[in-house]
């Protein structure tokens, strides 16, 4: 499956999920990496009117759960996210930003990804880390 089909199945799965109601697209992968975006506007601010940081982990988790997901026999296996973190570095008030999440370790159960959260102008916004488990469908 080319590129354009991966993108366009994995954004189809997305129908009446939190990643609609927030508006998260997956916007590029590659071999080693998968890229989201999330506007950044009222559905997603703090009051004080900055981006929310559980938007900002919720759009990392959303992207390191699918990009494990896409690593592993998807006939036999399924991905759950066990640990996040985040280290939030900066506000934002408009925009979009972006999610790309690059393995640290693909192992057999377990998996590790660094999710860097970026800004329009490419600058860092949040650090985060997901674990995710791979578990046999029953």
């Amino acid at each position: 499956m080319d590129k354009k089909e991966i993108l366009k199945k994995i954004n189809s799965a997305n129908k009446n999920t939190l990643m609609e109601t927030l508006e998260m697209s997956f916007i590029d992968i590659g071999e080693n990496f998968l890229t989201a975006k999330m506007p950044v506007n009222s559905r997603v601010f703090q009051p004080d009117g900055v981006l929310h940081g559980g938007a900002t982990v919720a759009l990392a988790e959303s992207v390191g759960s699918a990009a494990s997901y896409l690593s592993v026999d998807r006939e036999k296996q399924m991905v759950r996210g066990i640990v996040i973190s985040a280290n939030h570095l900066k506000s934002v008030t408009e925009g979009f930003i972006y999610a790309k999440a690059i393995p640290i370790h693909k192992g057999r159960t377990t998996q590790l990804w660094e999710v860097k959260i970026t800004d329009d102008d490419n600058k860092l916004i949040s650090h985060c880390k997901l674990s995710t488990m791979i578990l046999k469908k029953r």
